[in-house]
């Protein structure tokens, strides 16, 4: 049965290299476009090498103290997961750093050829890692039949996610913000200005970060939501082996359902972007529930339970990605009240717009929550602990799509910056500057899907550890008379919260050296600002690189200590309340992180269109300083809480053996 899984994903992969050959065959552009993409991909590549390096140190550790403790299997599955989350992250950023002249050179041609280069840049790395993803899964457990072994193959796929997030969220933030900061607010110079002195390490940011980082987080939220739910299966009906497969066909079933909706992603007569990126996920999602129906009526005849007690939740799970998209979508887009009310109150000046962004944040978790909440719910009234497996793992068989409209934003955006540093025509900017706007909504409403994902894959986890330690002997009542829980509990906020402000501070250093150089260069060279001298671009690059690597170390590993020290100093109970904690501040933190800061992202962005005073204006400067606060905090310190939730359930499922 395993091998029509890695058929699917292997067809995953092959489809993947047709589109690499279709964007390679496209134009390249010439000139100083050249030199600007040369510029931003041997930054990112050389950054990634140097990320990696120091990664493979923390890994190899690990794997050998998994050998030690697990056996030999959990050790190489810890060694897969962690290369192949690594691979997803190297490819899509190797991606997105080639198609973005080729974006920028085809807008030359009118938005229907740019936004189809694009678009198939970002689904080249959404099918690499569901390929990737599932073939490493299918296949590691078709050789070994191993479930702790699989376990920790998501554990090595977490912790890689964790780093990429941490480092490239800290790179591109702290580049981000000295760039704006200075550029913007200082010189009255725009956006991606070529003498600007950190703009190159800003556009290295966008793939470093988006791409590779969002590549690797969905690739580890994808796996390990299939890997706890083939878990759950197998401790829930361990006389049925097919409860163990189930995840995985419905996962193949959704790859190929996605590509075909690929197809479908095209400009209409309104030239309506969103809307063209938008119908190939109700496409993908319809082909989906299409194809679980038949596939779930003789699963279900075989583990001897209603067939509806399986559908209905997958049916739940499709329809909670497609409601975070749009809630997600109205907390962030300029089109909506809540972005408006920021740019609104950017007139009165600084202090207003902060405030006015925070509250934004904050009113944009109640509504997902709700949904993942009814969601929880429903699926397990229709199908218990199982039920909510099922439907963590629907959400996220979209994920190949989902991957290409975020890594869709990193290309485009960089597009409008190479158009606008190689002082390419007007009209080219105009289609540029048109596909990032979309750009910067698609990455908002991915981010929301992923913290979405994330919670119910948290969840699953969450059963699969409750019931590891009932199978093990050991019933545990994680009540909350019992102080052992209510300090895990407590111990699960700590660890969210102090891990976003270890990344939020990370990111103001870093940003506070870049400012310093961008100031120095200002000053010092001469002509920079006439625009008759060069900015020295290496050094900003030099600056973030160094500082992201040393600041990424101690918050990564914060998750894989945390369960360790509270089960050994409070037993299972206490390390049950601190992976409900973590699940519950975590999920609202995350949330608040990043469509908050995609909402000050957008506010600036719609009065840079002419609203409320326009460039240049007060309210723009103030809008400047609220998207300053909101960086790191959508791109760095929220989307990292995802893959750090998991760590800490998948590190306390390894342990569990040892708490009994």
């Amino acid at each position: 049965m395993l091998l029509i899984p890695i058929v699917v994903s292997i067809f995953s992969l092959v489809f993947a290299y047709f589109l690499i050959r279709e964007v390679n065959k496209s134009a390249l552009g010439s000139g100083k476009m050249l030199e600007v993409s040369h510029a931003i991909r041997e930054g990112a590549v050389s950054y990634l090498k140097r990320q990696y390096k120091t990664v493979a140190l923390v890994a190899v550790v690990l794997s050998i103290v998994l050998w030690f403790l697990l056996g030999f299997n959990a050790a190489i599955g810890f060694l897969l997961g962690a290369g192949v989350s690594a691979l997803a992250g190297f490819v899509g950023m190797m991606v997105s750093t080639r198609a973005n002249i080729r974006v920028a050179e085809a807008a030359r041609k009118g938005l229907k050829p740019a936004f189809s280069l694009a678009f198939k840049g970002g689904a080249i790395t959404g099918f690499l890692v569901v390929g990737l993803g599932l073939l490493s899964v299918s296949g590691f457990y078709f050789l070994t039949q191993d479930l702790k072994a699989l376990i920790a193959l998501g554990f090595g796929g977490s912790l890689i996610s964790v780093f990429a997030r941490l480092g490239g969220g800290i790179y591109t933030k702290a580049a981000d913000v000295g760039a704006d900061l200075v550029g913007k607010v200082e010189k009255g110079i725009p956006e991606d200005d070529p003498r600007n002195p950190a703009v190159i390490a800003d556009l290295v940011g966008d793939n470093v970060g988006d791409c590779a980082g969002m590549a690797a987080d969905l690739f580890e939220t994808y796996v390990v939501t299939i890997i706890a739910a083939m878990v759950l299966g197998g401790l829930l009906f361990p006389a049925f082996s097919e409860a163990v497969f189930l995840p995985l066909f419905l996962a193949s079933a959704a790859i190929l359902a996605s590509i075909v909706s690929t197809f479908f992603v095209k400009l209409g007569k309104k030239q309506d972007i969103i809307s063209a990126l938008y119908k190939g996920v109700a496409v993908a999602g319809i082909f989906s529930a299409l194809g679980f129906l038949p596939l779930i009526f003789q699963f279900s005849g075989i583990l001897e339970v209603s067939p509806w007690s399986i559908f209905m939740p997958a049916l739940v799970g499709l329809l909670i990605a497609a409601g975070m998209f749009l809630v997600t979508e109205f907390f962030t887009s300029q089109k909506y009240n809540p972005v408006k009310s920021i740019a609104i109150a950017s007139q009165s000046g600084h202090g207003t717009n902060i405030i006015a962004g925070l509250a934004v944040g904050m009113k944009s978790t109640i509504l997902p929550v709700i949904l993942i909440s009814i969601g929880i719910l429903i699926s397990f009234w229709f199908g218990g602990i199982y039920g909510i497996s099922v439907s963590a793992v629907a959400m996220l068989s979209l994920a190949g799509l989902i991957i290409a409209l975020d890594s869709y934003g990193p290309i485009t955006d960089n597009a409008a910056g190479i158009s606008e540093m190689a002082g390419l025509p007007e009209e080219n900017r105009k289609i540029t500057d048109a596909l990032d706007s979309v750009g910067n909504t698609t990455k908002a409403v991915t981010k929301g899907y992923a913290i979405a994902s994330a919670a119910l894959s948290a969840l699953v986890l969450f059963s699969a550890f409750t019931q590891e330690l009932l199978n093990l002997g050991r019933k545990v009542e994680f009540a909350l008379g019992d102080p052992r829980v209510l300090v895990g509990l407590f111990a699960g906020g700590i660890v969210a919260y102090y891990f976003a402000a270890l990344s939020m501070t990370a990111v103001g250093k870093t940003a506070q050296k870049v400012v310093e150089e961008v100031r120095r260069q200002f000053k010092e060279i001469k002509g920079l600002m006439e625009g008759t001298s060069k900015p020295d671009y290496s050094k900003c690059v030099d600056i973030v690189t160094k500082a992201a690597q040393k600041e990424m170390i101690i918050p990564a590993l914060l998750p894989v200590v945390f369960p360790i020290l509270i089960g050994r100093l409070l037993g299972a109970e206490a390390v049950g309340g601190l992976l409900i904690g973590s699940i519950i501040v975590g999920v609202f933190l995350a949330i608040q992180m990043t469509s908050g800061g995609a909402a000050w992202d957008n506010a600036k962005k719609y009065i840079e269109e002419g609203n409320y005073g326009g460039k240049g204006s007060f309210s723009h400067q103030s809008a400047v300083t609220g998207d300053t606060v909101g960086d790191p905090y959508k791109d760095t310190a929220g989307p990292a809480i995802n893959p750090m939730i998991k760590v800490l359930n998948i590190v306390a499922l390894l342990i569990v053996g040892f708490l009994v």
